[in-house]
């Protein structure tokens, strides 16, 4: 009896599991174009873009690059919402809308997150580890954003 009902059950699980393969969350797969006024204004070195592309623009813009197992249900749902949460902190494709204030402020936010380790996040690294960075990464992080800031604090004040 018990046997039968753990069959039925079993059956059950997998008969769902292969039906929610057939669903999905839509993707974040805007157009890559929509990253260059973020890196035309705030002009980061090439060691730093790599950075970026790397270790942020994935959950942090309107393009993810998308890895394999995104078509695995329920790991994409998973993604899926790592991707709106990430843009919703911080979006570099909607740098355009931030006004100096707000762009100096996610400058700041950017640097102490890396600073502290908290972004990229570790469930990220694990699979990407190209986004693990390093101190000397970090370092060129900071140096860039200290750099770019410069032009906002002074924006900031003429608004």
């Amino acid at each position: 009896m018990i046997k039968t009902l753990l069959k039925k059950l079993g059956l059950a699980i997998l008969i769902v599991v292969v039906l929610a393969q057939f669903f999905g969350p839509d993707k974040n797969d805007g157009d890559v174009v929509s990253i260059e006024p973020f890196l035309a204004d705030t002009n980061p070195p090439e060691d730093v873009k790599l950075i970026l592309k790397n270790a942020c623009f994935d959950c942090h813009s309107d393009h993810t690059r998308y890895p394999w197992y995104n078509d695995i249900t329920p790991i994409n749902y998973w993604l899926a919402d790592h991707v709106r949460h990430g843009k919703g902190d911080f979006n570099v494709s909607k740098w355009t809308e931030y006004s100096d204030k707000k762009k100096d402020h996610k400058l700041e936010e950017l640097t102490e997150e890396v600073e502290k380790k908290h972004m990229p996040l570790p469930s990220y690294t694990w699979t990407h580890s190209d986004a693990d960075l390093t101190q000397e990464q970090i370092k060129a992080v900071k140096e860039w954003v200290k750099t770019a800031r410069i032009k906002y604090a002074f924006l900031k004040e003429a608004e």
